[in-house]
């Protein structure tokens, strides 16, 4: 895709936003996992509640709250009340969770986040940071395509019909000038729905020929003889888009402010830590994942999926915006009124505190 195309087309390769079909979170696995064990205890004075509960994916795109869990970061910024984690694998199980008051504060794809607010008229939750960016791939077999151009006629797996990357993918279709029926996945490339904990076994089955996915998966598929032909983050300004957020309950928000502020504090120290301490982050991250599945990434998966995958506190407002917009012009997503899914003011009052600069709702953010 020719780099001299205006901005708007430039973001080809967007997060998608399943209003109407319930996709996955951006990096879905499974079912959901309770965790109620506490790596380091709640020591101090208690904030306005005993206990904080939060929700978020055992996978590395949620290096975040995995690390920060892991080490104790959270915690320590929460002093006496404590944290319960409970892991999920799917983004639309952590939205209910929230809804059902279950979890106070998660870390999720956009999809889900924007599903949660648009089906809740932008009365249940709020986005207040960004977590992390980056981390998806289009991988295929070196033996049957060659070139960007060959993927056309091929069999190429997203996650699930509507799912972040799965529109990322018929937009990136629609650019090349190919035509493909979003409902069916059928056209001039044939769009193979698969989940991502079976993809690696379709590779080697050989019944896909490719697949755009998120991370470890692509990187798993890199180890099972693919070759990465694309990056989605090339395609997009500064090669950043988001693909995991901090959203909180709009009830906890505006009854805990303090504890908000204080697990904002504990993610944005945390991805300090990560940038800092890139090696013992990452094994920090891998021992957490063998805490939750029972096995460890390999270092040849771990090592190029790690590299893929940048932590922010910037919720890079503006690509969700362009993310909505390619859902919408892929047929899966009516237009959303997403005025006020931001609420970036205790965010950037934590940022303001350290001496960092304020991040930007895009116009997005609290009404």
């Amino acid at each position: 895709m020719s780099a001299a195309r205006p901005a708007r087309r430039a973001l080809a390769a967007a997060v998608a936003l399943p209003l109407l079909i319930g996709a996955l979170g951006a990096c879905g696995y499974g079912s959901a996992k309770k965790d109620d064990k506490s790596n380091t205890a709640a020591v101090g004075a208690k904030l306005s509640v005993d206990t904080v509960r939060i929700g978020y994916f055992p996978n590395i795109t949620h290096a975040t709250p995995l690390v920060g869990d892991h080490e104790g970061i959270l915690q320590k910024e929460l002093g006496g009340t404590k944290l319960r984690a409970t892991t999920f694998n799917a983004g639309p199980a952590e939205i209910e969770a929230l809804n059902a008051d279950s979890i106070d504060i998660g870390w999720i794809g956009p999809s889900p986040a924007i599903n949660g607010y648009v089906k809740s008229k932008g009365k249940n939750l709020r986005i207040i940071s960004g977590s992390a960016s980056g981390g998806v791939k289009l991988v295929v077999n070196p033996d049957r395509v060659s070139s960007l151009d060959d993927v056309k006629g091929k069999r190429i797996a997203t996650p699930q019909k509507g799912n972040t990357q799965d529109v990322a993918f018929l937009n990136w279709v629609a650019e090349k000038g190919w035509k493909v029926d979003p409902q069916s996945g059928k056209g001039d490339v044939s769009v193979v729905r698969t989940d991502n904990k079976v993809t690696a076994d379709a590779y080697k089955s050989g019944s896909i020929d490719g697949a755009w996915v998120p991370e470890p998966t692509a990187s798993k598929l890199v180890a099972e003889g693919g070759k990465v032909l694309l990056d989605e983050s090339t395609l997009w300004p500064d090669k950043k888009f988001v693909i995991t957020n901090v959203i909180v309950s709009q009830k906890f928000l505006d009854a805990h402010p303090d504890v908000v502020e204080a697990v904002l504090r504990g993610s944005v120290k945390t991805n300090a830590w990560i940038t800092a301490n890139p090696d013992k982050a990452k094994a920090s991250a891998n021992a957490a994942l063998k805490g939750f599945t029972g096995k460890a990434l390999p270092a040849k998966v771990l090592d190029p999926a790690w590299r893929s995958i940048a932590v922010t506190d910037d919720p890079l407002a503006s690509t969700l915006r362009a993310e909505a917009d390619h859902a919408v012009k892929a047929g899966l997503l009516e237009e959303p009124d997403l005025s006020g899914i931001y609420d970036l003011a205790p965010l950037n009052k934590v940022l303001k505190a350290q001496g960092k600069p304020a991040v930007d709702a895009a116009n997005l953010g609290k009404r």
